[in-house]
């Protein structure tokens, strides 16, 4: 009895799965689709949306790999290179069931023994890798889901993890300022928090340890995005004038809120597209120090946005290059000789990170001082790339 109650549970599971991952246009995040088919789903349970969730994302992880198996064969596949538990492989793999807990790499040789996978589909840009990345490390990273990265307001620490401990919320003290935390731990509901700390991955709090500020310069975060760099920056360096652009309105007011959140005053801000000189906007002023977290494939970040993988287009990696450069160009013409532009990608693909570096160098009038793959892959956290460049 107790099988046949399991059967029907996992048929179930199966079949809500099968219709969200069915109705998925592609044009979106999956999270912001999910959150949307829950809603228009009410009758799903939360284990049900928990379930749903977790195939569908173990499901993208598979990259595409085992295309040519249908869909179903492909989830249990998904779920014995995720979990160390599983009753979906537990019902149609029973005799995988004991190899759950063996490493990743085991794992993924045993399907490639048998033929049901080629290693290189899950990630199938592999060629295109910066060169320090261990491409078997960050291959098996792809198949884990990162951790939460919380970085705390300064002088806040003790206080946050006060809060924490007694709400039984377990976290792991990565950096001074930094906690890491089980990915999906819910934070807003806990009283005395807000303001306190902001979610930011753990390679991206690092890449702002390349460079230093003086106070009184003039600093211009030139694709601020909703602030997270500004934000950290402006915590370390609070008496440097910031200015933050994006092309996006939308965003800026994003940004106005988090920083109204974190009591931030001292900044400006301005609309500007960087793929054009924002010479009739910013005039002649001229800055100590550029921030560019440049626009990217993201590939860096897809642990987390695992739909990336089989969405993205290997063509994409040269346009970003080009992009890239000629933002790079447009900045550079507001940066003081002497002084510094750090370039930033949540990119993995050297064409995004040395090649746009060395185009710098080679044509813009810069020379290299410090340049690093920061490798998320070794502690559950995005990868991503920064470069600290000196305008001669």
């Amino acid at each position: 009895m107790l099988m046949e109650v399991n059967e029907r549970r996992i048929g179930q599971q199966i079949r809500n799965f099968e219709r969200a991952l069915s109705s998925y246009p592609n044009k979106e995040p999956f999270s912001r689709f999910l959150t949307q088919f829950f809603k228009d789903n009410k009758q799903m349970g939360s284990s049900d949306r928990r379930m749903t969730s977790r195939l569908c994302y173990n499901f993208f992880r598979l990259g595409t790999a085992a295309a040519q198996l249908p869909v179903t064969n492909r989830v249990v596949l998904a779920e014995f290179l995720c979990e160390t538990e599983s009753t979906v492989v537990s019902y149609y793999q029973p005799e995988w069931t004991p190899r759950l807990g063996d490493p990743v790499s085991d794992k993924i040789d045993f399907l490639v023994s048998l033929d049901l996978i080629n290693k290189s589909d899950l990630f199938p840009f592999q060629q295109h890798l910066s060169a320090p990345i261990d491409t078997e490390l960050f291959l098996q990273s792809q198949l884990i889901q990162p951790d939460l990265f919380i970085r705390l307001k300064r002088g806040s620490e003790a206080k946050v993890k006060h809060i924490l401990t007694e709400a039984g919320v377990a976290f792991e003290n990565v950096r001074s300022q930094t906690l890491a935390l089980r990915n999906g731990t819910n934070l807003q509901q806990l009283k005395g928090l807000s303001g306190l700390y902001e979610v930011q991955d753990l390679s991206s709090q690092k890449t702002i340890d390349l460079i230093e500020a003086k106070d009184g310069e003039s600093w211009w975060d030139a694709c601020a995005a909703s602030g997270g760099k500004a934000l950290l920056f402006l915590d370390k360096y609070p008496s440097v004038k910031l200015l933050v652009s994006d092309i996006r309105m939308s965003i800026l007011r994003n940004l106005d809120e988090r920083f109204d959140l974190a009591g931030i005053k001292n900044y400006r801000k301005k609309v500007i597209d960087l793929t054009r000189d924002p010479l009739t906007i910013l005039d002649k002023e001229l800055f100590d120090g550029i921030i560019l977290d440049a626009p990217c494939s993201g590939s860096g970040t897809w642990g987390r946005t695992p739909e990336m993988i089989s969405q993205f287009r290997e063509s994409a990696i040269a346009s970003f290059s080009v992009l890239q450069r000629q933002i790079a160009k447009n900045v550079l013409r507001h940066l003081k000789p002497g002084k510094t532009l750090l370039y930033i990608t949540c990119s993995v693909f050297k064409e995004e990170n040395e090649d746009v570096v060395n185009f710098i160098c080679e044509h813009l009038g810069c020379e290299l001082e410090e340049m690093v793959t920061l490798k998320g892959y070794e502690q559950q956290a995005d990868t991503m790339f920064a470069a600290r460049l000196r305008k001669k």
